[in-house]
C-alpha cells in the first residue's frame, strides 16, 4: 500500500463518505496520522485512506465504538509486524541453513571404494 501523502482532508474524506471535522477527530484520538505539509495541511496517503475506511466498516458494520476500533486496529498493527519479523526470521533461517549445507558440501570427501575396509562378517559357532 502507498504510504505518500497525496490527499487533502476534503478530498480524502469524499473518497471515504465522511465529513472532514469526522477525519480531524480520528486523528485527534489518533486513529490516523495524517503527515503535514510545512504549512500544517493535512495529507492523507492511501494506506490513511483505507485505514479510514477499516474505521468506517467498524464503527457502522460492526458497531464498535472509537475505543474499541483504536484496540483492533492496534491489535492488526501488533499482527501486522509479527508477520513481518516472522517473514524476516524465516528468511534469516533459510540462509543460515544454506550455508551450513555449503559449509557440509565443503567438509564431503568421497571415498572410493578401494578404499574402504572390508565390511566383516561372523561366523556363528
Amino acid at each position: 500500500m502507498n504510504d505518500r501523502p497525496i490527499y487533502m482532508i476534503s478530498v480524502a474524506a469524499d473518497l471515504v463518505g465522511m465529513h472532514p471535522q469526522t477525519l480531524r477527530m480520528y486523528e485527534q484520538k489518533g486513529l490516523v496520522r495524517p503527515q503535514r505539509t510545512p504549512g500544517g495541511t493535512r495529507l492523507y496517503s492511501e494506506a490513511d485512506v483505507e485505514r479510514l475506511r477499516i474505521i468506517q466498516r467498524l464503527t457502522t458494520e460492526l458497531g464498535l465504538n472509537l475505543a474499541g476500533v483504536e484496540l483492533v486496529l492496534r491489535l492488526e498493527d501488533e499482527l501486522r509486524k509479527a508477520h513481518a519479523t516472522i517473514e524476516r526470521l524465516q528468511e534469516q533461517l533459510k540462509r543460515e541453513v544454506q550455508n551450513v549445507h555449503k559449509q557440509y558440501r565443503r567438509d564431503l570427501v568421497l571415498y572410493s571404494e578401494e578404499r574402504l575396509p572390508e565390511p566383516r562378517v561372523e561366523r556363528r559357532r
